[in-house]
């Protein structure tokens, strides 16, 4: 068996567990959400959940890790053989988010190399990114580059390849969501006066006229939703991360760090999105998903004239590099767990799940093109209609495998080895555990119920209006 890696220091741990965090989700999802559920509202809501239901997943699953020295496949059995299963199912969760993911990371790429290439009114018509997504031939080869470049990066190992990629691309992706945020709040609509600090305050004002308990309850799980899968827990991810983390470096102040980096940057995709797109094509062009980037986005760079080219360049390099640090993540903790469990090499771990990706990707990308025995449109029990494949493998991922594998992963420490284990485990080099009380309450009690909140309404049990 190889000889594990370690980061080499809290920096490096920190941009690489950040660049997971920080994934499509952020820039797609959180504005659409803050938008629907009341502006401000939502984001104290977020803040709170983030602070409490947040730190306690992260701070879990990364001194599971540490502690155990493992990938999430064998760490959970190596805590309590009887809850072996939980690493198991973590497992399958990367193994079926990594064909889709890279497909999304070959959308991202596509429409850089659009922008970078001077072509940005093309993707401003509606239609060009349907042509794009149905034609195979295209998203096969944009997955396998974007699916490549994951590859060479894990490849390469923890300290150059992972460490190496997130010490130049968080601090650049900081860089670019900042500079098109501020940019974003600099604009104006000529023929109706509409200004990004209208957009702003539209953003960050809590505005809940009208809202019934039902909403505010809808608010609670959209917000508590959206950070679960954001920080990359349940998927195996922070286990892994953990597992190369020092036993001499501050856990505590490194999770922290993340939370921060993590909510910084969703907050920052709402200031970019929301000013443009409000000022452009009002509250009503307020989308979330693949939608919003791809089809609402360039409309509104084509709005903004000669500027727009390059801000839609930037900001798409931004999103890419987004996409690709955490699809490095994503194939870690495949191979990690290749490694640990089967004394696996390295290089064939990537090689082999690399190759099982381009197959399941190519696949997913059939289930586009209407002539493919691959095309479907079924509607799932969370309520979503006419969904196609990539859509049921991010279904049965997010929405069904990680609540339960984060509902087992409280069960395990909450009441079998006890919130001691990952408390001590935290605190190794005498650091302060400031949340310690609220700590325990949240990964006994309240953090198990509000994930099976999730998962009811996942499974459809429990039906969101709005």
């Amino acid at each position: 068996m190889e000889k594990r890696n370690k980061f080499s220091g809290s920096l490096g741990f920190v941009l690489a567990a950040a660049g997971s965090a920080v994934g499509l989700g952020n820039i797609w999802r959180f504005p659409a959400l803050a938008a629907k559920n009341g502006g401000g509202f939502f984001l104290i809501v977020y803040l709170i959940l983030a602070l409490s239901f947040g730190f306690t997943l992260l701070i879990t699953e990364v001194s599971i890790g540490r502690k155990t020295n493992q990938s999430s496949l064998t760490a959970y059995g190596k805590l309590n053989k009887k809850f072996g299963w939980i690493g198991v199912i973590s497992a399958i969760v990367p193994f079926l988010i990594l064909p889709y993911y890279c497909i999304v990371g070959g959308w991202v790429l596509k429409y850089t190399v659009v922008f970078i290439t001077g072509q940005g009114k093309k993707a401003a018509d509606s239609a060009f990114f349907v042509n794009f997504l149905t034609d195979p031939k295209w998203t096969i080869m944009f997955d396998l580059i974007f699916l490549l470049l994951t590859c060479f990066i894990v490849y390469r190992g923890v300290n150059k390849g992972i460490e190496a990629l997130s010490k130049v691309l968080m601090p650049a992706l900081l860089l670019l969501v900042v500079g098109i945020a501020i940019f974003s709040l600099t604009i104006k609509n000529k023929k109706t006066g509409v200004t990004g600090l209208d957009g702003l305050k539209y953003y960050i004002v809590p505005n809940v006229d009208g809202f019934t308990f039902g909403d505010y309850f809808r608010v609670v799980m959209d917000a508590m939703t959206q950070l679960f899968y954001s920080i990359s827990v349940a998927m195996g991810i922070m286990v892994t991360y953990g597992s190369y983390y020092k036993k001499d470096d501050n856990l505590i102040r490194s999770v922290n760090h993340i939370e921060i980096f993590d909510t910084i940057v969703a907050f920052l995709a709402g200031v970019m999105i929301i000013p443009a797109v409000y000022v452009f094509m009002g509250k009503e062009g307020m989308t979330g998903g693949a939608g919003l980037v791809f089809m609402v986005i360039p409309k509104v760079f084509e709005s903004m004239g000669i500027f727009g080219q390059c801000v839609g360049a930037l900001f798409f390099l931004m999103v890419l590099f987004a996409a690709l640090t955490s699809s490095v993540s994503v194939l870690e903790a495949v191979v990690s767990g290749m490694i640990d469990k089967f004394g696996m090499k390295r290089n064939k771990a990537v090689i082999s799940e690399g190759a099982i990706a381009a197959i399941i990707g190519m696949i997913i990308c059939f289930g586009y093109y209407a002539k493919s025995i691959f095309y479907m449109e079924v509607d799932l029990p969370n309520g979503a209609k006419g969904q196609q494949l990539l859509d049921v493998f991010d279904y049965l991922a997010n929405n069904i495998f990680m609540p339960i594998v984060a509902i087992g992963t409280c069960i395990l420490i909450g009441w079998v080895v006890k919130p001691k284990t990952v408390i001590e485990e935290a605190t190794i080099n005498g650091e302060k555990f400031g949340r310690k009380a609220l700590y325990k309450v949240m990964i006994t009690v309240i953090a198990p119920i509000l994930l099976t909140l999730i998962l009811l309404v996942s499974l459809g049990i429990i039906k969101l209006k709005g």
